[in-house]
């Protein structure tokens, strides 16, 4: 077995063993980047061409390789958010949860492919093409965080960090099959983290175990007085324990989300997974959600583009990135940076939030949607009382084919329903591997209330047991294989 296939787990205990060095894994996920790299696409700047040596070798994750989604600050190498806007732009400071991972020891390796912004599911909308999944090249790896999931499945890391505002850490593990944990709201830093909707976003880990996420979350959970949004005063233990149980817990269905249709392979997952849980001992249970499933959606764009709308003001050719110095004046030189550096479906949420948050409109709106969105909170909270966890799917479909259009506008809308409303109400979600329906893998989310990540990740550790880990991608090796075998021929 490669060292490059090895779990962080795995890495770490034998690095401790010393059954190989730091210098030999750098070398195995630097091998596997040059191999499958041409096909995935899954990183726009790459920081491994020559070697380097851990900040802390004694340190918890010393000398294992990872990768950052491109929104996330490296003090002195290059940070685009997928955007031409930022062109080769060098933040002066780095994000809190890649300072602390790389006072753990953690190596960086590249930054990571996303949708523009974070503003898409697909890992397409990048200024720099789009990312393919490494499961069959021909997808999507979902998104916006598709480059961080792709590159953990491909075996470029044993895991990496993204960000989720509304579904992109889960949708993008589901569709490439790996972890994913979008933590509750404030239990990760956001300094540093380059801002879609700063009430929604969170930073979270991706990996190919469960074990491994804990093992991650150890390192970058924790308040921050840089982030007046990170939580004080509450203790949380990753610390992995063998002895979990689930006998007793409460798992619900959400009751308006039964009619809605699923692909086969999704439903027979979630008909296995629920098994699973009741020969646990868990109780399935049912719980109504009837202001999510009416309001969530709406609410949650009003809510984002209106934060995207502010958020991104400050990208006028002045302060960061790309700019103009021929333009006749100010007006001009805004009106060209802004049209030039931004792609299109930034430009349309940029709008969307001008007109939601005009005086006129605002409370029309914007203020309207903040309400809501406590009711949504509250409906929440009720629900958790009735119950430990909600289960139901990432999305209703596997991933679809690169630059396929969908037409289907409640198809779009069914997705979004499942993974916005967590953000909304600042709660945890686990997107867990499944298994496989023919090459393409198959993900469930398992939501827990707000700050229960440590028991959602012990519930995810007895899901692991029963429906195993993910394999290491292809990569598209076999694709480049058959290819090389038609021009031989």
């Amino acid at each position: 077995m490669e060292l490059y296939e090895l779990n962080l787990y795995m890495l770490t205990e034998g690095l401790k063993a010393k059954k190989f060095s730091a210098s030999e894994i750098f070398e195995s996920c630097k091998n596997r980047i040059d191999k499958c790299e041409d096909n995935i696409r899954a990183l726009i700047t790459r920081t491994d061409s020559t070697p380097q040596t851990s900040e802390n070798p004694e340190g918890v994750l010393g000398g294992i390789p990872t990768i950052l989604k491109d929104n996330l600050c490296t003090r002195g190498i290059r940070t685009t958010a997928a955007s031409k806007i930022l062109g080769d732009w060098k933040p002066p400071y780095d994000a809190t949860a890649w300072k602390l991972l790389r006072e753990s020891g953690a190596v960086l390796m590249g930054k990571a492919n996303m949708d523009e912004f974070a503003m898409g599911n697909t890992c397409g909308n990048s200024a720099f093409g789009p990312t393919h999944n490494p499961n069959d090249i021909s997808r999507v790896p979902g998104g916006s965080s598709g480059g961080s999931a792709a590159a953990v499945s491909a075996g470029y890391v044993p895991f990496s960090l993204g960000s989720d505002t509304g579904g992109s850490i889960r949708q993008p593990a589901s569709f490439c099959g790996v972890y994913g944990l979008k933590p509750t709201y404030g239990m990760v830093s956001r300094y540093g983290l380059i801002s879609y909707g700063s009430s929604l976003d969170q930073i979270g880990p991706f990996a190919r175990t469960v074990r491994d996420l804990q093992l991650v979350m150890s390192v970058i959970s924790g308040h921050d007085p840089m982030d007046s949004s990170s939580f004080r005063d509450k203790a949380h233990d990753f610390t992995h324990r063998e002895d979990v149980s689930l006998k007793g817990k409460r798992v619900a269905v959400v009751k308006e989300f039964q009619g809605f249709g699923l692909d086969a392979p999704i439903s027979e997952a979630m008909k296995r997974t629920l098994k699973v849980l009741e020969d646990e001992g868990a109780i399935i249970t049912e719980v109504s959600l009837p202001v999510v499933s009416k309001y969530a959606v709406a609410c949650y764009y009003a809510l984002a583009m209106s934060e995207a709308h502010t958020n991104l003001e400050r990208y006028d050719g002045v302060r960061l990135g790309y700019t103009v110095k021929d333009a006749t004046g100010i007006k001009e030189m805004f009106e060209r940076v802004r049209s030039y550096g931004f792609g299109a479906e930034v430009k349309a949420r940029i709008i969307a939030g001008t007109c939601l948050t005009e005086p006129t409109r605002c409370e029309e709106y914007y203020v309207a949607a903040t309400k809501v969105r406590t009711l949504i909170a509250q409906e929440f909270s009720r629900a958790f009382g009735e119950t430990d966890y909600i289960i139901q799917p990432v999305t209703p479909s596997l991933p679809g084919k690169i630059g396929e259009a969908d037409d289907d506008a409640m198809k779009g809308y069914e997705t979004d329903l499942y993974t916005l409303p967590v953000n909304l109400a600042g709660l945890p979600g686990l997107s867990f591997f499944t298994g496989y329906a023919g090459n393409l893998p198959v993900g469930l989310q398992l939501i827990g209330r707000r700050w229960s990540d440590s028991e959602l990740l012990d519930a995810g550790i007895i899901l692991e047991r029963h429906l195993g880990s993910p394999k290491i991608a292809d990569g598209g090796q076999a694709t480049a294989r058959k290819k090389l075998y038609l021009e031989e021929r």
